[in-house]
């Protein structure tokens, strides 16, 4: 672990071995991203002048006290092209960290105030200063389990990742710190491969947003103006459509041929029109592709398209193969109707058989009813023939009446 001790002249958070390699790596640094890095080494985004340490350690000498003092103007000077900040927020950064009010800033008030903020635990003259030794080292209150890399290595990768500009791509960077951290170990003639890789990656996404935010935009601003040009145009068409045609309906219907050849010429007219806003529109759609498309987003929309082209070939497929199964389904539901009509046809046939059968056994029946009638008949009239003989006439007369009345309707009942 190092440990950042207040009483030395060189910029925070660097060793004074490596103070000019840090300083050129600032310049590298401001000169490719905006943005301040992140992580323990952010007092690497605040530098002193060496000029202005060597400055402040005579007077600390002369004076006595340690330390260097912070100008309002000089420090916003330096600062507004390393940190995204208005001189008004720098002003509130400093004013907070001035515990004493007094208008300076020593290393130590400075480095105990900022680590507050960062989780940085800053070390007093008293605890670990070897006054042999001149170096500026940090002690970081992160958990070391927790991590791959050592402060060290931490340091050279937030470095990287502001220098290739894939801080502000990447919001999760665990990825990328292991990946980073088993190539710098295992694969170390990788690790420059990776970086330039990574720094392809990071501009091409960022160029990417920006040009597809700024198309999005034109395009969201043509498409809603000429949606509201032509809604417009549609609403005042649709409405004299509407005028007309309810003017047409409560006129008389005498008059209702010549309003009817009126209306199909208004008809005619608004059709007309319609052609020219359609023109219209195409002739704006074609000047906003001309506005729109150029060399880079020509490739962007075409990979799009093939994307939307190869999921409209996979609907297509799935779209397919379900017509094939209804196709079978349906199929199969026309053999099981056709059969079920067979079926049906057979059943009815097999009925009108029966009935056929049955008819002509009652036939049969009815055919032996009236030969056993004619039979009784027969028999009946002789009966009668002999009784005739054998009675009296008084008795003849008196009884044939019933005999015949009885009889006579045998007949009609096996009718």
């Amino acid at each position: 672990m190092e440990s950042l001790h207040p009483g030395t002249d060189v910029s925070i958070g660097i060793k004074k071995g490596r103070e000019s390699r840090g300083s050129t790596r600032r310049e590298r640094e401001a000169g490719s991203s905006p943005y301040p890095r992140k992580g323990p080494n952010i007092f690497d985004a605040i530098p002193v002048d060496q000029s202005a340490g060597a400055d402040d350690s005579q007077r600390s000498d002369q004076s006595g006290a340690p330390g260097m003092s912070f100008q309002q103007e000089m420090l916003e000077k330096r600062l507004q092209n390393e940190l995204p900040l208005t001189p008004e927020q720098l002003e509130d950064v400093f004013d907070n960290l001035d515990q004493d009010n007094n208008g300076y800033l020593t290393p130590l008030e400075f480095s105990m105030g900022l680590g507050k903020f960062i989780g940085v635990e800053v070390l007093s003259e008293n605890e670990g200063f070897d006054t042999s030794v001149h170096e500026d080292t940090f002690v970081s209150g992160w958990d070391n389990d927790l991590s791959m890399l050592d402060d060290e290595d931490e340091r050279r990768f937030c470095v990287m990742m502001q220098q290739h500009g894939a801080a502000q791509v990447f919001k999760d960077q665990s990825e990328v710190r292991e990946l980073w951290a088993r190539l710098r170990k295992d694969r170390p003639e990788l690790l420059a491969t990776f970086e330039k890789f990574l720094f392809k990656v990071s501009a091409h996404i960022q160029e990417v947003h920006l040009e597809k935010d700024s198309m999005e935009q034109a395009l969201r601003r043509k498409e809603c103006d000429h949606d509201k040009e032509v809604r417009s145009l549609y609403e005042e068409m649709e409405h004299q459509i509407k005028t007309e045609k309810d003017r047409l309906l409560y006129q008389d219907s005498s008059r209702q041929i010549g309003k009817n050849v009126e209306l199909q010429k208004e008809l005619q007219i608004r059709e007309h029109e319609l052609e020219g806003i359609v023109g219209r529109q195409r002739q704006l759609e074609r000047q906003l592709h001309e506005l729109s498309y150029e060399q880079t987003e020509t490739r962007i929309q075409n990979e799009r398209l093939r994307h939307r082209n190869e999921d409209l070939l996979e609907q297509l497929e799935h779209t397919r193969h379900e017509l094939q199964t209804t196709q079978f389904h349906l199929g199969h539901l026309q053999d099981e109707a056709q059969r079920e009509r067979k079926r049906k046809d057979k059943d009815v046939l097999n009925v009108s058989k029966n009935m056929q059968k049955e008819k002509e056994s009652l036939l049969r029946q009815l055919e032996l009813l009236r030969e056993m009638n004619r039979k009784l008949r027969d028999e009946r009239d002789a009966h009668e023939a002999r009784k005739m003989v054998s009675l009296k006439p008084k008795a003849m007369t008196s009884s044939l009446p019933k005999c015949h009345y009885r009889y006579l309707n045998l007949p009609t009942l096996l009718q």
